[in-house]
């Protein structure tokens, strides 16, 4: 089948390799010349495991072109609309003009029977309004979000958990789903669970989840608080809850919580449409989920200050992580870079080491320190702040990193880290929901 892609950012570079590689003819539009050309050669302009193989097979067998000339989708039968969607400036809504443009500028290039397929993170109610303009040519509005996550985002298109379609009522709607079944004859052969919806349900689906999610994260950390002022232990306390089956483990890991273009600005914007419905105070309890949040990256410094003697100014500060999670380079909202920032702007003489997110980081705040090579980066640290769970940094061996830093401070920002193991070459070590502990045990 012929497809178009609008948007070639994270979310549509990897739908448009993944259609392509079940075998779909693909043409995806961008209005970056320079994102289009680094697709063009094969080469994602974002790190994402998989993605750079996955282009270039998908390259090699012709199957995937890409440009900036918004009419190349005429004579797709299916229309993907994949563009960003953030939070509007002042304002916890989101910004939809991308969205409305993407189907502005598809409705002169639709023909009779053709299917537009919203996949970006909106609001509820928006396809509602778009529909009509896509119907007055003959066309259909399907609403099918997406449910990435990044560091896995080949696997979860090629091999989703779920497919949802929003549809309208009647013909146009069968019609609208028959076709979306031959775009993912794959997944749904696996068999995938497949959910066939009206539009709002549809839309709410990916902003419900994400709340969840964000409320689930945000509750453990709530619990950290607790334990931090209490002595208790966060790491057992959630793998004694998460026993329980109506609970789970998965999510329960408290730490500097979660950042990221998805979950903040997602409940921010559920909040904020709640509201326009009048509907707000049913939602009310996701601004404590988003301030438990935020004060994780505050107490994070306090700690910090905490270990090197309430001294910050002057002190070398080494940080491992600048992207919001690991597998990937993406650094929006992060808290890992936030609290390098907050840091830095203490005063701290702050250096900041990640595998893939630096030039990010520093194109956001060029003022830090950033340094490619760790042991160099360790070197001379007063502490060491793990504040995003890349695998290099789990496996760190303490006797060897103790060799190089200035004193033995480590402060586990996601409770990644064996304390024992490194308390016992000889470091102090703090974690987040976690007691202090001296040889003879916690001590509060």
């Amino acid at each position: 089948m012929r497809i178009s892609v609008t948007g070639l950012g994270y979310l549509g570079a990897v739908h448009a390799a993944s259609m392509a590689s079940l075998g779909h003819e693909v043409v995806g539009v961008d209005v970056d010349a320079a994102r289009v050309e680094s697709l063009a050669l094969g080469k994602a302009p974002f790190f994402e495991p998989g993605l750079d193989e996955l282009l270039t097979r998908v390259q090699s067998s012709g199957r995937l072109t890409v440009s900036t000339d918004p009419g190349v989708v005429a004579g797709a039968r299916v229309h993907f609309v994949c563009v960003g969607t953030p939070q509007s400036a002042g304002s916890l809504a989101a910004d939809l003009r991308f969205v409305d443009a993407a189907v502005r500028g598809l409705v002169d290039h639709l023909g009779e029977g053709d299917v537009v397929v919203g996949k970006s993170t909106v609001p509820v109610g928006t396809a509602g309004r778009l529909a009509g303009q896509v119907e007055a040519v003959g066309a259909t509005l399907v609403w099918n979000p997406e449910f990435l996550r990044e560091g896995f985002a080949v696997r979860d298109t090629l091999h989703p958990d779920r497919i949802v379609y929003g549809v309208p009522a009647g013909a146009a709607g069968e019609r609208a789903t028959a076709v979306l079944d031959e775009v993912y004859a794959a997944p749904l052969s696996e068999p995938t669970p497949r959910i066939v919806t009206d539009y709002p349900t549809a839309e709410l689906v990916k902003v419900a989840a994400n709340s969840f999610l964000a409320t689930k994260i945000s509750f453990i950390n709530a619990m950290a608080e607790l334990c931090e002022v209490a002595g208790g232990e966060v790491t057992q306390l959630a793998d004694a809850i998460g026993h329980d089956a109506r609970i789970g483990r998965r999510f329960l890991n408290a730490g500097l919580g979660f950042g990221g273009g998805c979950l903040p600005k997602d409940i921010r914007a559920f909040m904020a449409r709640a509201d326009e419905l009048g509907a707000g105070e049913a939602v009310a309890f996701l601004g404590e989920v988003d301030a438990i949040n935020t004060r994780r990256r505050v107490r994070m410094v306090d700690l910090a200050a905490g270990m090197l003697d309430g001294t910050i100014e002057g002190a070398r500060v080494t940080v491992l992580g600048a992207a919001f999670k690991p597998d990937s380079d993406d650094v929006r909202d992060s808290p890992a870079l936030d609290v390098a920032a907050r840091l830095g702007e203490l005063g701290a003489d702050v250096v900041v080491h990640d595998p893939q997110a630096i030039d990010n980081a520093r194109a956001k705040h060029p003022g830090l320190g950033y340094e490619r090579d760790l042991d160099t980066a360790l070197t001379g640290a007063d502490v060491v702040l793990v504040l995003t769970e890349w695998r290099q940094y789990r496996e760190l061996d303490p006797a060897r990193v103790a060799a190089r830093v200035a004193r033995r401070n480590v402060l586990d920002g996601r409770n990644a880290l064996d304390r024992s193991v490194w308390q016992g070459a000889g470091w102090t070590y703090r974690a987040l929901g976690r007691a202090e502990e001296s040889a003879g045990g916690p001590v509060g």
